[in-house]
């Protein structure tokens, strides 16, 4: 469920923030207009948010300047410890996509980015499915995310990095769990949402996911 990748990102988090402000050249197309990512994810959070992958805190902070309740959740120790000293009056919780802390009744929002590719398809069905049982009936999922429109994109975006001998950002497109937009549309479709994707850079979409009033 995502933790199988701990060690990676215990060891990233020291250099992540240099890394999403464009230092690594290799992830640079990934982290194309990483800040507007973070701020159209932040800006449709409403109420009591659950925010998965903290990370070091980047997206958090954008939340908590909006006057939103904030639940972080972060399975990497390294990623936790940076978040927690940035934002000491916030206490980033240990779990990850399927093991929940305790959280309210009262769920408005879960959003999280470059993350959930860390679960399966599989996984995230699961997860989807958990999080229609949290949210209450107008509840959201905004998720900022690797995906790609089909499986030939996905397979021309790996070509492309090894033609450009971008070795650790192609050995991460086939080792991590990037999936389609045909397989989220199923996947949220299934478990009650109607839900929109909108591109932000050649990797990164928006996936915005309402419950279904019907």
């Amino acid at each position: 469920m995502g933790r199988e990748f701990n060690d990676l990102f215990d060891e990233w988090s020291q250099s992540y923030d240099d890394t999403v402000a464009g230092s690594d050249p290799q992830y640079a197309d990934v982290f194309l207009h990483y800040n507007s990512i973070l701020d159209q994810v932040a800006e449709r959070a409403t109420g009591n948010v659950i925010e998965f992958g903290v990370g070091t805190g980047n997206l958090t902070e954008k939340l908590l300047s909006r006057g939103l309740r904030v639940f972080g959740i972060e399975p990497s120790e390294g990623m936790r410890k940076i978040a927690n000293e940035k934002m000491p009056g916030l206490h980033v919780q240990d779990g990850d996509f399927l093991t929940l802390p305790a959280l309210p009744d009262e769920i408005d929002s879960i959003v999280s980015t470059y993350a959930f590719h860390h679960l399966t398809d599989k996984e995230k069905g699961e997860a989807i499915r958990l999080y229609s049982d949290l949210l209450h009936k107008d509840g959201r999922i905004i998720f900022g995310d690797t995906i790609f429109a089909t499986d030939k994109a996905k397979m021309e975006m790996i070509a492309q990095a090894k033609r450009k001998k971008y070795g650790r950002l192609a050995a991460d497109l086939l080792r991590e769990y990037y999936t389609t937009i045909p397989i989220m549309q199923n996947i949220f479709n299934r478990n009650g949402f109607e839900v929109s994707f909108t591109k932000c850079n050649p990797f990164v979409w928006i996936m915005d996911a309402r419950k279904s009033t019907n």
